[in-house]
């Protein structure tokens, strides 16, 4: 297992983490009234919704090195699994040229 192996992980956790962080942030802005509170009952959906269309780009921006830390983990899964698929593909083919040979 290399440093990299839970890429994924700690990008979904510091995603997470800006997410967390903008929702307490809005939800003080709403409690402030410096925000609307939304419509009715609505209050904790517009909240969760405002948090998330603020963290989407601070994540973007902030989590860029882990985001291609993450990419460059799958790339590496995603081109060894395909190696195998390939290994795999010439072993039943040698098998079969071999089975039709002694036909």
């Amino acid at each position: 297992m290399s440093l990299k192996a839970s890429a994924t992980i700690r990008y979904t956790a510091m995603r997470l983490g800006i997410f967390v962080g903008c929702f307490v942030v809005v939800l003080g802005l709403v409690q402030l009234h410096w925000v609307p509170a939304g419509i009715g009952d609505a209050n904790i959906a517009w909240v969760a919704l405002l948090a998330l269309v603020v963290s989407a780009p601070l994540s973007f921006v902030l989590l860029r090195k882990q985001r291609d830390d993450m990419s460059e983990q799958i790339a590496g899964r995603v081109a060894g699994a395909k190696e195998k698929l390939a290994s795999n593909r010439s072993q039943e083919d040698a098998a079969d040229d071999a089975a039709r040979v002694t036909r």
